[in-house]
């Protein structure tokens, strides 16, 4: 790497002006992020966990990464011992002025401090930070505590220009060249990610249902691994799961092919995670506090949504089925799964063929829990929630899409996986049902309109015996 990118590292001892000079204007910008966890509560300060002077800040361009806990008001569940304020991956551009392009990625003109008088904006939307990036993968870089891996066998090229995409999603990604595509985390915890560990398990499978990681950057901070990013083979022309069953739904075109398809698919990576990883048997124990965790989030949700309540009774039921059957002494195998599964989380290639990306699972979850082995069904019912969510998003609503799109799903996975997962119908209502309540609060608090989807799900599951 140039001489430029590996200037010293400046950690919060040494730059204590550093933040100060940015607080302010970060308090505005951070909470409008589209991947910031804490909407709704006030920013009441900042503290910085690292800062790596990339670029010189003090030259024509700067490039500064940072990492920093945004502290906000707990709500009454939580304590400060159990939720540690939020830690943030920032990439911040510093420029005297910035140029027209790059308007929409201003965060201000610091007043005080080392950086008074530049302007200092999001780096991402700046194609030489992009460039720098790459590099130092390319080249496997160590600047100050962050470290840029690599798998040698895959080829990365200069010159690739890179493009940030600017959907909205939870973390922040660019392409390069519609080769790779770098995906950064900005919630970051330390220890071992699943976005990285699952698809780097799978690659040594060599399953071929998830791109294999090219590279990907850590930080190593007080004897704890952070990881920041991962950079992987872009699907050129690939068509994601959701967008795809939308156009279908649009054309009047059968989407059970490519239903059955994604059934198999999503049964290879079980297959080959079980395969690698170890697995656990689930007993009356164990599924007694998996029923107690989805039944402390019905009652929940009940509280906060009165239009949950009077279905309250019958969902619970399918909880109590789930547990009678443990004591009985029903077990089920755990393994590791994807945790977070729904149409979105998958690709179509143009030869037809689907792969599964973003296995990160819920941010909002702590890691420990991310990583736990859980019964294949919960990804499952993730995908059947979503077919129902792609019929209702067609108006008006095709009768039978979602039904024929969900059967189809489950044979294809019986097809690949050798079980149906309509053969374990009690456990299958219980994922299904606990993803519907999760929908029904989701829904109440952010998109209203969109309620009556998941509440139709809500009415039929809680029906007992209904999967």
């Amino acid at each position: 790497m140039s001489e430029a990118v590996t200037r010293s590292v400046h950690s919060a001892s040494t730059s204590p002006g550093l933040l100060a000079s940015l607080d302010p204007l970060l308090r505005e910008w951070l909470p409008r992020q589209r991947w910031f966890a804490g909407k709704g509560r006030p920013v009441t300060g900042f503290s910085l966990v690292a800062a790596t002077e990339v670029l010189p800040w003090d030259a024509k361009l700067g490039l500064l990464h940072l990492l920093v806990r945004a502290h906000q008001p707990l709500v009454p569940t939580q304590s400060a011992a159990t939720h540690p304020a939020d830690c943030y991956q920032l990439l911040i551009g510093v420029r005297e002025t910035l140029p027209p392009r790059l308007a929409p990625a201003l965060i201000g003109r610091p007043t005080e401090g080392p950086l008074a008088g530049r302007t200092v904006y999001e780096a991402l939307h700046d194609t030489r930070p992009a460039d720098v990036l790459l590099e130092a993968l390319r080249s496997r870089a160590r600047v100050g505590d962050l470290r840029f891996e690599r798998d040698m066998r895959q080829d990365i090229r200069d010159g690739l220009v890179p493009r940030l995409v600017t959907a909205e999603q939870s973390n922040s990604s660019i392409v390069y060249g519609d080769t790779f595509i770098l995906k950064l985390l900005r919630r970051i915890v330390p220890g071992d990610n699943p976005d990285l560990e699952l698809p780097l398990v799978l690659s040594r499978e060599g399953c071929p249902r998830v791109p294999a990681p090219a590279g990907w950057l850590l930080a190593d901070l007080a004897d704890e691994t952070y990881v920041l990013g991962v950079l992987q083979p872009f699907v050129q022309g690939a068509a994601d799961g959701w967008e795809l069953a939308l156009r279908e739904l649009a054309k009047g075109e059968d989407f059970s092919g490519e239903a059955r398809a994604l059934g198999r698919a999503t049964a290879e990576v079980h297959t080959a995670l079980a395969r690698a990883l170890p697995t656990v048997t689930m007993g009356r124990g164990q599924m007694e506090l998996l029923v107690d965790g989805m039944t402390e989030r019905l009652e929940a949700a009940a509280q906060s949504v009165p239009a949950l309540r009077p279905y309250a009774p019958g969902l619970r039921t399918a909880f109590e089925a789930l547990a009678d059957l443990a004591g009985e002494g029903e077990t089920w195998t755990a393994q590791r799964i994807h945790g977070d599964l729904h149409l979105g989380q998958c690709l179509r290639s143009p030869s037809g063929e689907w792969s599964l990306i973003d296995f990160e699972g819920e941010p909002s979850k702590p890691l420990a829990e991310r990583r736990m082995p859980q019964p294949t069904a919960r990804d499952v019912a993730g995908m059947l929630r979503s077919f129902d969510y792609a019929a209702h998003s067609h108006t008006p609503v095709v009768p039978g899409w979602a039904d024929t799109c969900r059967a189809a799903y489950c044979s294809g996975y019986a097809e690949a996986g050798g079980r149906d997962p309509r053969t374990d119908p009690v456990l299958l209502r219980a994922y299904e049902t606990d993803k519907a309540i999760y929908e029904v609060v989701y829904e109440a608090r952010h998109r209203p309109d969109w309620l009556p989807v998941p509440m139709e799900a809500v009415r039929r599951l809680a029906v007992s015996g209904s999967s």
